[in-house]
């Protein structure tokens, strides 16, 4: 699908506001609303708009811990890579689950916990006990600098 300005900015202003009203991202685009939701839609149809979803406060929740997780793998085959992604996906702490090059690591996880205490049980009692997995190598998160989930539609 080729796109335009129109739709890279309705690309834009749906990741800064997934629940802003058709009305509204027609005026905010010079646009009326019919072929504004038409371009939505087709948008939607194409695949570039994957989903919405509402972002939630990790903290208010509880969720104090977030820790970036190196894990290397103790053989290198499309098998032990479906099992390991299989079972990581079943893992609702897992925020984040990357393939990763250029690292001692095979992948790269970002994980949310309350503490250290839910850290060690998910690490020890879950992880760890994955098939393959011979060594994990953890960094804790001392604050977020840019926390962003948008991106960059270029014109």
């Amino acid at each position: 699908m080729e796109i335009d300005r129109y739709d890279r900015q309705i690309l834009q202003l749906l990741q800064e506001d997934g629940r802003i009203s058709n009305q509204d991202l027609a005026d905010r685009i010079g646009l009326s609303p019919s072929p504004c939701l038409r371009r939505v839609r087709a948008l939607e149809e194409a695949g570039l708009i994957t989903g919405y979803r509402a972002q939630l406060d990790a903290k208010k929740l509880g969720l104090s811990l977030m820790a970036l997780i190196g894990i290397s793998m103790d053989q290198h085959t499309p098998e032990r890579f479906t099992n390991f992604e299989a079972a990581i996906a079943q893992v609702p702490e897992v925020l984040e689950c990357l393939l990763i090059t250029g690292q001692q690591s095979d992948y790269q996880l970002k994980v949310a916990v309350q503490d250290m205490d839910a850290y060690q049980e998910l690490l020890l009692n879950r992880i760890n006990r994955i098939a393959g997995v011979t060594g994990v190598h953890t960094s804790f998160v001392l604050r977020r600098v840019i926390d962003r989930n948008t991106l960059a539609v270029a014109p």
